[in-house]
């Protein structure tokens, strides 16, 4: 993939909603459809959320996994920012507390 697309493509996935123009699968976009549901409004999710993912060919293997790793980044985030962890730039080497 030709570097200009894949910053376009980096540029819509995070845009605030997903550019039609983008070159996803309808199934890559039924994914990220329910992963930013999930992160933003859990609440949010129904049966009828699922369903969609079964329409565009997902198994319920493949919902859990989605799910089960949508929540994974949302735990990991959520420990990271309670112990007020901050991001390291590329390339910086952090020493191991002696604690």
């Amino acid at each position: 993939m030709a570097l200009d697309i894949q910053h376009a493509l980096v540029d819509g996935l995070l845009a605030v909603t997903l550019p039609e123009a983008l070159p996803l699968t309808q199934r890559e976009r039924a994914l990220l459809r329910y992963a930013d549901a999930l992160t933003l409004a859990p609440a949010s999710i129904t049966a009828a959320s699922v369903d969609a993912l079964r329409a565009v060919g997902l198994d319920d293997r493949a919902i859990h996994d989605a799910c089960a790793i949508v929540a994974y980044f949302a735990f990991v985030n959520r420990i990271a920012d309670g112990l007020g962890v901050e991001l390291e730039r590329a390339g910086e080497a952090t020493e191991p507390s002696a604690g």
